[in-house]
């Protein structure tokens, strides 16, 4: 039986980006390490743009109201 590894948070693999690339701006990495890192850099961005298209799609299918979407300013309450 294979299991499906879980896909990781948006945080995380946002976080996980971010450490990338404070690595790579460091500056000590090998030739071969910066190429792994930027790969994994472009497959967490992948991942994260995927997830938030995904959440813009659902926001839209939540404030569509009898077909038509319903616009509305944010506002933050604080």
């Amino acid at each position: 039986m294979t299991t499906k590894k879980k896909a990781a948070s948006f945080e995380q693999s946002l976080s996980d980006l971010e450490s990338l690339v404070n690595k790579m701006e460091h500056g000590d990495l090998s030739l071969d390490e910066s190429l792994s890192a930027f790969e994994a850099g472009v497959k967490l961005t992948r991942e994260c743009q995927q997830m938030l298209d995904e959440a813009e799609q659902k926001v839209q299918i939540l404030t569509e109201k009898n077909g038509e979407l319903i616009s509305s300013a944010f506002t933050s309450e604080k």
